[in-house]
C-alpha cells in the first residue's frame, strides 16, 4: 500500500454532522426520559454512543483503531488537571464546612447582605476576587459555596444566585492578566496579552454593567423563594453547631494568597482542603469526632478519622433542622465522581470528533459562510461555542478555533486582538453554559445547581457574546493591522 493511500480520506459534511445530530437527539431523549437525573448516567451513555459513531465514520474513512484509541487517551489527558481540581474542590468543600469556615462566611453574609441587593453584591464580590486571583473555578469553589449558603438563609433563588456567582467569576477571570484563558486566547491568535485585555473591555465592561443592572432589577422585584422557609434562624443554628470566628477565614485567605502568587490551582485548592481539615481538628473537635462515628477509636484517632472522612466523603450534619442539614451536608471527593464520569465521556467524544477530522470539517463549513468582517467575527464566536458543545473543553475551543480562523483574520488585515476577543466571548464565556463541558459540569457540581437551571440567569455570559456580535456587524472597535490600514 502506498503512503498516499494510507492517509485517511477527508470526511464529508454529512459524515461530520451525523455524530453531532445523533448526540443532540440522544441528549434530548435523555432529558425527556430522566429530566434532572439525565446527567447521572444517561447523558454519559449518549456521549459515548455518539463517540462510537464518530469512530465508525473515522474507520470508514481509513482511520486506524489505534489512532482512535490514542486520541481518546490524549483527550482525557487534557482534562486530567480539571479532574484533579474538581476532586480537590470536593475535598475543600467538605473540610471547610467541618472546620466552620463556610458556616462563618454564611453567618457574616447573612448579617451584611440584604435580600434587595444580594444578587448584584454577590456578582460584584465574585468579580473583584476573580480579577485579583484570575480563577473563576477557585472563586466558585470558595466564595461561591458560601454565597449559596447565604442565599438559602435569605430565602433567595439558588438558580439566580448561581447565575450571579458565575457571571461575576467569569468577568473577573476574563479581565485578569493572571487567568489562563486570558493568556491562552492572545497566544492562539498571535496577539499580546495587555492589548487583548484592553480590547476585550469594549464588550466585557458594558456586558457586565448590563448584568449588574439585571441582577439589581431581579433583586428588587422578585419575591423571596419559598425554598428557605424551613431554615428558621440559620445564623443561630450555625452558631450553636459550630465555633465561629474570623480566624476560621484563614484557610480562604491562604488560598486566595496562593492564587494571587500564581501557584497552580490544584496544589492551591488541595492545600486549602488540608488546611481546612487541620482547622476542623483544632476548632471543631467535637464535630470531627461526631463525623467519625466510631466509639471504638481513641480521641486522637477519631479526630484523624473524621478529618479524613470529610476529605473523601464530605460533611454530614445533624443539627436537628432538616433544611439546614441538607444545606451543609455536602462535599468530599466522592461527591464529584459523577461529574468526573461526565467529563471523561465528553472528552472522549470530542477527541474522536477531532481526530476523525469531523470537527475541522464542521468549522471549515462555517468559515465559508463568513464573507464580511462582521460575519467572520460572529462565526468565530459561534464556532468557539460549538467547540464547547462538541469538544467539551474551553481550552480546546479556544485553541482549535484560533488555529483555524487565524489565517483568515491575517488574510483580511484584521488585528489579532479581534480574534482573541472573539475566542474569549465565544469560548471562555459559553463554557459554563454547556452541561457536559468541563466548566458547566464543574459549576453545577460545585454550586449544587443544574446547568440548565442557572443558565437563564448567567446574564453576563449570555449578554457578552451577543454584544460582541452586534459590535462586529456595526464595525465598531474593529482593529486593523498596520499593513491593512
Amino acid at each position: 500500500m502506498s503512503e498516499a493511500s494510507a492517509q485517511p480520506r477527508s470526511p464529508s459534511m454529512l459524515q461530520a454532522l451525523t455524530p453531532l445530530l445523533f448526540l443532540i437527539a440522544a441528549l434530548a431523549t435523555s432529558v425527556y426520559l430522566y429530566a434532572d437525573d439525565s446527567s447521572y448516567g444517561a447523558n454519559q451513555i449518549a456521549l459515548l454512543l455518539a463517540g462510537g459513531i464518530a469512530a465508525l465514520v473515522g474507520l470508514y474513512n481509513g482511520l486506524r483503531w489505534d489512532d482512535v484509541q490514542q486520541a481518546i487517551v490524549r483527550g482525557i489527558s487534557i482534562a486530567t488537571p480539571a479532574l484533579l481540581i474538581l476532586l480537590a474542590v470536593g475535598a475543600l468543600i467538605g473540610t471547610w464546612i467541618l472546620s466552620g469556615t463556610v458556616p462563618t462566611l454564611i453567618v457574616y453574609g447573612l448579617e451584611l447582605l440584604h435580600p434587595s441587593f444580594f444578587y448584584p453584591a454577590a456578582c460584584l464580590i465574585c468579580a473583584l476576587v476573580a480579577v485579583a486571583i484570575g480563577s473563576s473555578w477557585t472563586v466558585a469553589g470558595t466564595l461561591g459555596v458560601a454565597l449559596m449558603g447565604v442565599a438559602s438563609g435569605l430565602d433567595m433563588s439558588p438558580a439566580i444566585t448561581a447565575g450571579a456567582i458565575i457571571s461575576g467569576a467569569y468577568f473577573g477571570d476574563k479581565m485578569s492578566p493572571l487567568s489562563d484563558t486570558t493568556n491562552l486566547a492572545p497566544a492562539a491568535a498571535g496577539g499580546e496579552l495587555f492589548a487583548h485585555v484592553r480590547h476585550m473591555a469594549w464588550t466585557t465592561v458594558p456586558a457586565f454593567v448590563i448584568a449588574l443592572v439585571a441582577f439589581t432589577a431581579v433583586g428588587l422585584t422578585a419575591s423571596p423563594s419559598a425554598a428557605g422557609a424551613d431554615f428558621g434562624d440559620l445564623g443561630a443554628i450555625m452558631g450553636a453547631h459550630f465555633n465561629l470566628g474570623l480566624h476560621l477565614l484563614i484557610p480562604m485567605v491562604v488560598v486566595f494568597g496562593m492564587a494571587i502568587r500564581r501557584v497552580p490551582a490544584y496544589p492551591t485548592i488541595l492545600i486549602g482542603a488540608l488546611l481546612g481539615a487541620l482547622f476542623a481538628v483544632l476548632f471543631q473537635a467535637d464535630r470531627v469526632v461526631e463525623l467519625a462515628a466510631n466509639d471504638a477509636l481513641s480521641r486522637p484517632m477519631a479526630l484523624l478519622s473524621g478529618a479524613w472522612k470529610a476529605l473523601f466523603d464530605g460533611y454530614s450534619a445533624e443539627t436537628g433542622n432538616a433544611a439546614v442539614d441538607s444545606l451543609i451536608s455536602r462535599g468530599g471527593m466522592s461527591s464529584m465522581l459523577n461529574t468526573v464520569w461526565l467529563i471523561l465521556c465528553a472528552m472522549a467524544f470530542g477527541a474522536v470528533m477531532e481526530t476523525a477530522g469531523l470537527l475541522e470539517r464542521l468549522i471549515r463549513g462555517v468559515l465559508t459562510l463568513a464573507r464580511s468582517t462582521g460575519s467572520l467575527i460572529a462565526s468565530t464566536i459561534a464556532t468557539a461555542f460549538g467547540c464547547n458543545l462538541v469538544a467539551a473543553d474551553q481550552y480546546m475551543a479556544i485553541v482549535l478555533t484560533g488555529r483555524l480562523f487565524k489565517p483568515e483574520y491575517e488574510k483580511r488585515g484584521l488585528a489579532p486582538e479581534n480574534l482573541s476577543r472573539a475566542l474569549e466571548d465565544g469560548g471562555t464565556l459559553t463554557s459554563p453554559l454547556v452541561p457536559w463541558n468541563t466548566c458547566g459540569a464543574y459549576m453545577a457540581a460545585t454550586l449544587g445547581v443544574a446547568t440548565l437551571e442557572y443558565l437563564p440567569y448567567v446574564f453576563f455570559n449570555l449578554v457578552s457574546p451577543v454584544l460582541a456580535g452586534v459590535l462586529a456587524y456595526a464595525g465598531y472597535k474593529i482593529l486593523r493591522t498596520r499593513a491593512a490600514a
